[in-house]
């Protein structure tokens, strides 16, 4: 008898493991590897129910200046799909795409199709409507002429990129779009669950949207001045009036003359606010507003401070909108 049931067992064990080899590659899982936060939540909202992608930079980690480990590199060449924003966002990942095996698909979104991409501002100084060409961005009607010669399409900017294109909830909408795209061509199968999922991403982005442009109006033409050029996205989408940057480069600390060209902008423009960003130096923030009548305040545009999940992008655009309103318009 025991012998009989330890014969059954063994059938049934080899059945199983033939049928584990037998698996076919659509029927594996989907791997799907994120580099940044506020993109993995959307990620997440798109691939519900279907994968469970894995972000890479979490916690208070800066994409600008992470450092890959050996095990991010398994990721990597494990994955069916990584996504990043761009090379110069993410210089982490600029070695380790060249080298991944053919199976990975690598979607930088900076050239995703009809991408919206503004290019970077590089003096101290600025105001969000002095640019030559800027007439084609409607900011009062939150929308963006395809042929304004001010803005770069895909990859055909006149100037570098700047690469924070998240942040205005059009270009999450085209995230999202990539993001299924990729996915129903590799998992056929799966389309239906894929398209309700990115519309229901997508309506939600739309709410988002609304929300914060009613949020946001008392802030408009309230000038004022960030710690580094990243929230141009948001600024253009939401009509605000940004007149400069401390630094270019957060992790670079700004000449003498860049803050003197600051301060001086403060004061000729009685600029309201100077944000600070999490993890750089106050002292540089308050040598600026000194003998100005500026006040102070934080914000998060890698939203380092938000925990990460599928709701992290609206948490993420909330808190940036409530900081800024609260500093501007309180």
């Amino acid at each position: 008898m025991r012998s009989r049931l330890f014969a059954v067992a063994m059938i049934a064990s080899l059945g199983t493991g033939s049928a584990a080899m037998a698996q076919t590659p659509a029927e594996a899982p989907f791997k799907v590897v994120v580099t940044m936060k506020a993109v993995h939540a959307l990620a997440l909202q798109v691939l519900d129910g279907v994968a469970a992608p894995v972000l890479v930079v979490d916690g208070a980690a800066s994409p600008h200046t992470y450092a890959l480990k050996p095990s991010d590199a398994k990721l990597f060449n494990d994955a069916n799909l990584v996504i990043r924003v761009s090379e110069k966002l993410e210089p982490f990942t600029a070695r380790i795409v060249k080298s991944l095996p053919k199976s990975v698909q690598v979607m930088t979104l900076e050239s995703a199709h009809g991408m919206r991409l503004l290019p970077r501002r590089a003096g101290a100084t600025f105001e969000a409507h002095d640019h030559d060409d800027h007439t084609g961005h409607d900011h009062k009607n939150n929308t963006h002429d395809p042929k304004h010669n001010g803005h770069a399409h895909g990859t055909k900017a006149k100037q570098p990129a700047d690469g924070h294109l998240w942040l205005d909830p059009a270009n999450a909408k085209l995230i999202v779009a990539a993001i299924a795209r990729a996915v129903q061509a590799k998992r056929p199968a799966l389309a239906e669950r894929i398209k309700a999922n990115a519309a229901k991403a997508t309506a939600r982005l739309d709410a988002l949207d609304a929300e914060l442009s009613a949020a946001l109006a008392t802030a408009k033409g309230k000038p004022y001045v960030v710690f580094h050029d990243a929230l141009q996205y948001f600024e253009a989408r939401y009509g605000l009036t940004p007149v400069g940057s401390i630094t270019v480069d957060p992790d670079v600390p700004p000449s003498a003359k860049r803050l003197t060209d600051i301060r001086s902008k403060i004061k000729t423009l009685t600029a309201v606010c100077v944000f600070s960003e999490p993890g750089y130096e106050a002292k540089i923030v308050q040598s600026v507003i000194e003998g100005t009548a500026a006040k102070t305040s934080t914000i998060d545009p890698e939203a380092l401070g938000v925990d990460t999940g599928a709701d992290a992008y609206d948490t993420f655009m909330r808190r940036l909108a409530q900081a800024l309103r609260s500093c501007l318009a309180p």
